[in-house]
């Protein structure tokens, strides 16, 4: 895997890019991220890079997010116009591939999708999705205590219990719903009756 930093020179990036809260909230999504691919054999660096990078551009600009867009050929729709923080993880995709020289196909789809989910991801794809909701510093989500102990077992049935709060929260708050995550519900909840 190839990229023009070691860990300490990304963290050091980072530390300057982010505010000290998403630093912070960066550093937890590591750590947890990296406990569970040991649980579930996946690549340790690839969970660790994938998690550094989740965020890498949740501070910038909403002007420097359009020009982004622009320049990378990311189409936005009108709602993500209206709040362009809906973007930041397709738009930190672009940037671990060209601004960290990340190449890797699986670590670039897991920062694209840690936010939105995606039917049949993988499991790094759900490490990182997983680990953006219940790292140590998340404190005000529903059933998080009961997503942590489950994920330790299952992890497509947290990554399912994590669907369905986010998509209850967002109707609650009539907040709007990216297709693809209710794509992704949709898939994990036949997935979960299935195999039970």
């Amino acid at each position: 895997m190839q990229n023009k930093y070691d860990i300490t020179g990304i963290r050091n990036l980072l530390q300057k890019q982010l505010s000290e809260n998403r630093y912070e909230h960066t550093l937890g999504v590591e750590k947890t991220a990296v406990s569970l691919a040991e649980v579930y054999n996946v690549d340790i660096e690839k969970a660790r890079l994938a998690a550094l990078l989740h965020d890498c551009a949740k501070n910038l600009s909403d002007d420097k997010k359009l020009e982004l867009c622009n320049k990378y050929n990311i189409k936005v729709t009108e709602e993500e116009k209206k709040n362009l923080d809906l973007i930041h993880a397709e738009i930190g995709s672009v940037m671990a591939r060209y601004d960290y020289e990340i190449s890797d196909e699986d670590i670039l789809n897991a920062i694209t999708y840690h936010t939105t989910g995606k039917p049949n991801m993988s499991n790094l794809e759900k490490i990182i999705y997983i680990s953006d909701y219940i790292e140590p510093g998340r404190t005000k989500a529903p059933n998080l205590d009961k997503i942590r102990r489950v994920v330790m077992q299952d992890l497509d049935k947290a990554l399912f219990m994590i669907l369905s709060d986010t998509i209850n929260y967002l109707k609650t708050s009539k907040k709007y719903i990216v297709p693809i995550t209710m794509e992704a519900y949709e898939y994990y909840k036949n997935w979960i009756l299935q195999e039970r």
